[in-house]
Formats: C-alpha cells, structure tokens, sequence
C-alpha cells in the first residue's frame, strides 16, 4: 500500500496532468490554495455545489430543447450560470463549449444549440469524471493517513487525536 507522501505525490501528477491536458487550468491551483486547517473540505465542498449546480443546468437546457416553441433565453441563462461554475474551478473546456452554446442562443439557432449541447454535455461528463477520480485518490490518501496514525498507538491512545490535519487535494 502507498504511503501518504507517495497518494500526496500521485495527486499532484494527476493534477498537473489534467492542467496539461487542459481539462483543468491555475483557477482550480488558486481554488486549492484557499483550502486550509480552519476549512479542509473546501475544495470537495465547493465540487459538490459544482456537480449539484450543473447537473440542474443541464437538465434545464435539456428540457428547454425538447419543447416545441424552444426558450433560448432560458436555456441561455442556464449556460451562463454553468459557465460561470466551470469558470470558478477552472475547467476552461467546459467554458468554451458553453461560450459556443451562448452565441447559438442568441442567434436562436436550434441545430447549433442541439450540436453544441452535446458537446457541452461531453465536456462536462469528462470534466466531472476527472474530479470525482481526483476525490477518490483524496478519499484514499485520507484513509490512509487515519490508518497511518492508527499503527502509532501508544497506551490505548491515538496520536493526533484533537489536531486538524490537513492533506492539499
């Protein structure tokens, strides 16, 4: 089993990765460093919302294209507040696809909204999986450093008991 120094080093691959990759960029890097010992879930919070949050948008824009008479100001608006969430932890490609989705609505252009919403959906189901992958790994490392803490019993006592411990996703 990998020791918490090393989970702590694989998720700092995995997230540089995902910034090379382009999936994530420095918003997410920021969102992070505004994590500490007085908040630790921050970040897992703040994805919670995000996931929650879009996954309404997205279901507002998928009902709003299956009506006949199509309310592009209301799907637009939807988009917006999905682009406004990808833009707060920094998933860039999330943003642009709804960038394109926006210039569609103003031009009331259903095929390109149809197109682009797929897209949207696309980018959005890569975006979210990467992240739960993320908290997965963070899951694991926190597990392990309960476990790591366990095995320094002393007196029926647990060490670090009381103190926050803070591990940076």
């Amino acid at each position: 089993m990998d020791s918490v120094i090393e989970l702590q080093r694989k998720l700092v691959e995995y997230t540089s990765s995902l910034i090379q990759e382009g999936i994530l960029d420095d918003q997410f890097t920021q969102l992070k460093q505004l994590q500490d010992e007085s908040n630790p879930s921050f970040v897992v919070d703040v994805l919670t919302v995000y996931f929650k949050d879009s996954e309404n948008q997205l279901n507002e824009v998928e009902k709003a294209l299956g009506q006949k008479d199509i309310d592009f100001k209301t799907m637009d608006y939807n988009i917006h507040k999905l682009k406004g969430g990808s833009s707060s932890i920094g998933a860039p490609r999330v943003m642009k696809v709804c960038l394109a989705f926006k210039i569609f609505c103003k031009e009331e252009n259903t095929e390109g909204c149809l197109a682009t919403f797929e897209e949207v959906k696309q980018e959005y189901s890569l975006v979210k999986s990467k992240l739960e992958t993320l908290l997965e790994a963070k899951d694991e490392q926190v597990a392990r450093k309960e476990t790591d803490e366990g095995e320094d019993v002393g007196k029926g006592e647990r060490k670090g008991r009381g103190k926050t411990s803070i591990l940076i996703l």
